[in-house]
């Protein structure tokens, strides 16, 4: 069995990150009250209390999408007062963000870096290569996946054509220099994909997270970023840190 190890306190991994205090929001800011200064206030209040409680690459896409929205009101600001305030604050909103990504890549180049991401029902934008992208860089020649359930029409074949399936897999990999080995258990249970630079993803269902599409001509068919996903987790790190037992 595979378990995580206890993540160091992110003081000790990164002494100033928390300490570095960050911009007011909304009501400090001299932000206005049109739908666009709004929507910028409340993802800055969700980026700060997403920071605070250290969950640091939740806040990275709250800070990053905030700033946008800063911008975008920025450019509709005449005041010059006005605008001097909102690239000041634009300014520190940028140098958090900026530390914050620091900080991940930093965690992920010393294979400490855990990210759990929560996929919501009905929630799209979840295709493989999104999840996967990030963590198939060019050091990666192997990929192990155990999952005991992939056998669905939506997702691959009817149990009875499983291996016809599989061998015709083989045979288009093979014809562009990808060896797919498989071998079949009747007791696997666990779901884990494993790449040998290091990257474990564990899914809670599995690769079987997508929705049965409507119909051939349904939206997600093809693109599984536009497929609806059933509701599971999706848990990645690195095997430097974890033990087995």
């Amino acid at each position: 069995m595979t378990t995580s190890r206890k993540r160091s306190r992110p003081a000790q991994l990164h002494p100033g990150l928390r300490r570095r205090r960050t911009p007011g929001i909304m009501a400090k800011s001299g932000l206005g009250q049109d739908p666009q200064s709004t929507a910028a206030a409340t993802v800055l209040k969700r980026a700060v209390e997403l920071d605070s409680e250290s969950r640091y690459p939740q806040a990275l896409v709250c800070y990053q999408e905030g700033i946008d929205l800063l911008l975008q009101v920025l450019k509709g600001t005449k005041d010059n007062t006005k605008r001097c305030n909102l690239r000041e604050k634009i300014s520190k909103y940028m140098d958090r963000a900026e530390n914050i990504k620091k900080y991940l890549d930093q965690e992920k180049e010393d294979g400490k870096y855990h990210k759990q991401i929560k996929i919501e029902e009905n929630a799209t934008g979840f295709s493989y290569e999104s999840l996967f992208r990030e963590y198939l860089n060019e050091t990666v020649t192997e990929v192990w996946i155990e999952d005991p359930y992939i056998r669905h029409t939506h997702q691959g074949i009817e149990q009875a054509q499983q291996s016809r399936g599989l061998q015709e897999i083989e045979e288009s990999l093979r014809s562009h220099g990808v060896l797919l080995e498989v071998q079949y258990s009747s007791s696997i249970h666990d779901r884990e994909i494993r790449f040998n630079n290091g990257w474990m993803i564990k899914i809670g269902r599995g690769l079987d997270y997508f929705k049965k599409p409507q119909s051939r001509f349904s939206l997600g068919y093809c693109d599984f970023d536009l497929r609806p996903c059933h509701e599971t987790t999706v848990d990645i790190f690195h095997k430097k840190h974890t033990k087995n037992i």
